[in-house]
């Protein structure tokens, strides 16, 4: 086990690149599994959970080739679908969330795909109903190992259909989606997920020879082709990783220009941020955040109420960005109350924060209040292991910025979704390392 030590309350300051986008290399990474042709993929994050997955892939028997840093070739033309009911199989496949979506489109273009319970963040329940609700309307057979907890599909040939999803899962459509596009005959997906990934992989299936319309939209209609081809793809900066960065400049009053964002996938996070009363330019392609000298303020309603921050399917704010809000706000002047709807478990890391002096107020396990500081108390620095990616990213923000010497263990959680994280904050000026053991 891994453990950084921080030492809080320097400013920083300098350029910093967001990484490739996680969410959506997941589904990218998968989606190589429809095409006998080779696949390249650019701007792929160097971290866990992809490394993992292309791991994965390559016990799956897909050729996996390294071209530069960020680039690989894929090309699954000789798979050992043997690999799927092996115990190395269920062992690996049980250590990645994202391994679930390896089975849309193993079931379209093999007939059959099986996956072991997924694990992943410690945030709550995350079933995976909607997954395989849209194989089963899609004409597979569903079958679960309870002894095992082992699932599978499997089908002669799936045959497009029309389906209402009962949720906006973004993983779910993106599987549904993979399955359905070698499907035979025309599927439509009602309220189906439209963020920027999923956006991503559509547009990406079109190159390869797909036909779906609708991307964009929670209205997705595909017309089944019998074969695809390769392609090239680069993936979108990660939004999570800007908003973090975004969260980190103000909480330690850093002058911070994030690099090359892709400002049209932003969506909602550049207003929310501004909502919390933080000072955002845009600079052709960057994000440049000034020095808050003078701290920031919370802007309530028009009519003077108090500012609520909720998470929702997109275009709403995302779930994953909600922990960083709660950690900026501990030191704005004024008040908001966050409320993750998505998640029962995302905020139960505040007892850290309000360890380290913050105003906080748990008024159930999906509402926070938060009293901010105008940094006329400095959070003090503490002892804390990290839960998931998204609470031990907003602990480490917290850590910089407060004062005294922080350690933080179970950094594994955050190494699963920011690649080389301890370099590229030394390159700005933290005062961070990371050592062994705990």
């Amino acid at each position: 086990m891994g453990t950084f030590i921080i030492e809080g309350g320097h400013q920083l300051k300098g350029e910093i690149q967001p990484q490739g986008a996680k969410n959506e290399a997941l589904q990218i990474l998968c989606a190589v599994l429809l095409t006998s042709e080779k696949v390249t993929i650019n701007n792929i994050p160097d971290i866990i959970d992809i490394n993992k997955l292309m791991m994965l892939l390559g016990n799956l028997g897909v050729k996996v080739e390294k071209i530069t840093e960020g680039t690989y070739t894929f090309q699954a033309d000789d798979i050992n679908l043997k690999y799927l009911e092996s115990a190395l199989f269920k062992e690996e496949g049980r250590g990645l969330r994202g391994s679930i979506m390896i089975v849309g489109p193993l079931l379209a273009r093999f007939g059959k795909g099986y996956i072991p319970k997924p694990g992943g963040d410690k945030i709550g329940r995350r079933r995976l109903d909607t997954h395989f609700e849209g194989f089963i309307n899609l004409g597979a057979k569903f079958r679960y190992n309870r002894e095992d907890y082992f699932y599978g599909v499997e089908a002669e040939k799936l045959k497009g259909t029309d389906m209402l999803l009962d949720e906006a899962s973004v993983t779910g459509t993106a599987n549904i989606v993979m399955a359905a596009v070698l499907a035979e005959g025309k599927t439509t997906i009602y309220n189906a997920a439209c963020e920027p990934y999923l956006q991503q992989l559509c547009k990406m299936l079109n190159r390869m020879g797909a036909k779906i319309s609708g991307v964009g939209s929670n209205l997705l209609t595909i017309e089944g082709v019998d074969r695809l081809g390769g392609t090239e793809h680069t993936m979108l900066p990660d939004m999570i990783e800007i908003g973090s960065w975004i969260g980190l400049a103000a909480m330690t009053k850093s002058e911070l220009t994030i690099k090359n964002v892709s400002w049209a996938d932003l969506g909602q996070i550049p207003n929310v941020f501004r909502k919390l009363g933080i000072t955002l330019e845009r600079r052709g392609d960057d994000i440049y955040i000034p020095e808050h000298k003078e701290g920031y303020e919370i802007q309530n309603y028009i009519d003077g109420s108090i500012l609520t921050i909720a998470d929702a399917p997109w275009p709403g704010f995302t779930p994953d960005l909600l922990s960083i809000v709660l950690v900026v706000a501990t030191q704005a002047r004024g008040e908001v109350l966050v409320h993750q709807k998505m998640f029962e478990s995302r905020l139960f890391f505040v007892d850290k924060i309000i360890d380290m002096g913050a105003k906080i107020i748990l008024c159930d396990p999906h509402r926070a209040t938060i009293i901010g500081h105008d940094f006329k108390s400095q959070l003090k620095a503490t002892t804390m292991t990290s839960p998931d990616i998204r609470a031990g990213i907003s602990l480490l923000i917290a850590a910089l910025s407060a004062k005294g010497t922080s350690k933080i263990h179970n950094i594994e959680q955050i190494d699963r979704g920011y690649q080389h994280i301890v370099e590229r904050l030394q390159r700005i000026g933290a005062k961070i390392e990371r050592v062994e053991g705990n």
